[in-house]
C-alpha cells in the first residue's frame, strides 16, 4: 500500500509539471518547494529509465514518452476523482470540512457573518474559503462549493440562484455633487466583463484614472477619493465613508449562484450548507439589491 501511495504521489507530481510547464508552477500548485519537485522528477525518471521532459530555457516540455504517460495519468486521475466524489456523496455525517471557492468581493462582503451563523449551528463542520477570480474545478475536487456571480453552466454542476447583486456609482462621502460622466473614475479594465462593458456604454467619456481587477481594491480607492467606482451595494451602502453618487442605468444587477458537483448533492454537510446559505441570502435580498436599511446618508441626485 505504501508503494502504491508513493507511485500515485509521483504521478500527481509528474502531471503537475506537465500542466504547468515548469517546476515553479508545479511547486505552487502542490504547495511544495521548487527543489522538491526537481529532485522527485529526476528520481522518477531514473526509476522508470525514461526521459519524460525536455529541459528547455522556457520550461519543461513533454517528450513523446511523457505525452503518452500524461494521457494515461489524466485517465487515472479522472477515475480516482469520480470514485472520491461518489464516496464523499454517501457521507451522511454533519461533520468534516467544506471548501468554498469565491471572489474577494463575496468573501469579504457576503460570506463572513453567514459562515459564523452556520458554524454556530453546526460546530463540527469546518469551513475553508479559497479566494480566486478564476473558477476552481469542482469536478477535480479543487473545492466543494462555489459562490459565484454568474452561472458557468457546466453539465456536471448543480447550480442554485440565491440572489441578485445590485451596483451603483459611489464616491468618497465628502465628494462634491457632480455629473458622474465628468468625474474621475476607478475602472476595471478587462476584468468584470458585463460591468465594465456597460460602464463604457453608459459613460463613454468618463476618465478612468485608476484601474484594478479587484472590486475590493476599487472600494478602497473610492473611500480615499481617487474617483468614483461602480460597487456592489451590499458592500458600499453600509460604509459611512462612501455615498452613492448615481444609480447605474437600467437597474444593473448580476445573479449570485451557489454551485456544487452533482455527486456531492447527497453529502450531509454540503446539503446543510447549501440550504442554510439559500435561506440566509434570501433574507438578505434588500441588502443585496440595494435597499439597505443601514444607509446613513441619502443618495445624491
Amino acid at each position: 500500500m505504501n508503494a502504491q501511495a508513493q507511485d500515485w504521489d509521483d504521478l500527481r507530481l509528474f502531471l503537475a509539471v506537465a500542466r504547468a510547464g515548469s517546476l515553479s508552477g508545479a511547486a505552487r500548485s502542490l504547495g511544495v518547494t521548487h527543489s522538491t519537485v526537481f529532485r522527485r522528477i529526476g528520481a522518477f525518471e531514473a526509476r522508470l529509465g525514461v526521459r519524460l521532459f525536455d529541459r528547455l530555457p522556457g520550461g519543461y516540455a513533454l517528450t513523446q514518452a511523457g505525452e503518452e504517460m500524461r494521457d494515461s495519468v489524466i485517465r487515472i486521475e479522472e477515475e480516482i476523482t469520480a470514485l472520491a466524489l461518489k464516496v464523499t456523496g454517501q457521507d451522511q455525517r454533519p461533520t468534516g470540512t467544506i471548501r468554498i471557492t469565491t471572489t474577494d468581493l463575496l468573501a469579504v462582503g457576503v460570506l463572513p457573518r453567514h459562515v459564523a451563523a452556520f458554524r454556530a449551528e453546526w460546530p463540527e463542520i469546518e469551513i475553508e474559503v479559497i479566494v480566486a477570480d478564476t473558477v476552481l474545478d469542482l469536478t477535480r475536487r479543487e473545492a466543494d462549493v462555489a459562490l459565484r456571480i454568474g452561472n458557468p453552466g457546466q453539465e456536471t454542476l448543480i447550480g442554485r440562484r440565491v440572489g441578485r447583486l445590485a451596483f451603483a456609482a459611489y464616491g468618497a462621502a465628502d465628494r462634491p455633487p457632480g455629473d458622474p460622466a465628468e468625474g474621475d473614475w476607478i475602472g476595471y479594465g478587462s476584468a468584470h466583463g458585463p460591468l465594465s462593458r456597460n460602464l463604457a456604454r453608459w459613460w463613454p467619456d468618463a476618465r478612468q484614472i485608476y484601474r484594478t481587477n479587484s472590486i475590493i481594491a476599487a472600494h478602497a480607492g473610492a473611500k480615499v477619493g481617487i474617483g468614483l467606482a461602480a460597487l456592489p451595494c451590499v458592500i458600499a451602502d453600509c460604509d459611512p465613508s462612501l455615498i452613492r453618487a448615481a444609480a447605474l442605468p437600467e437597474d444593473f444587477m448580476l445573479d449570485l449562484w451557489l454551485l456544487i458537483h452533482e455527486d456531492l448533492r447527497q453529502t450531509a454537510r454540503i446539503r446543510l450548507f447549501l440550504d442554510f446559505m439559500a435561506t440566509a441570502l434570501a433574507a438578505d435580498a434588500d441588502l443585496l439589491e440595494g435597499r439597505c436599511p443601514c444607509r446613513t446618508r441619502p443618495a445624491q441626485a
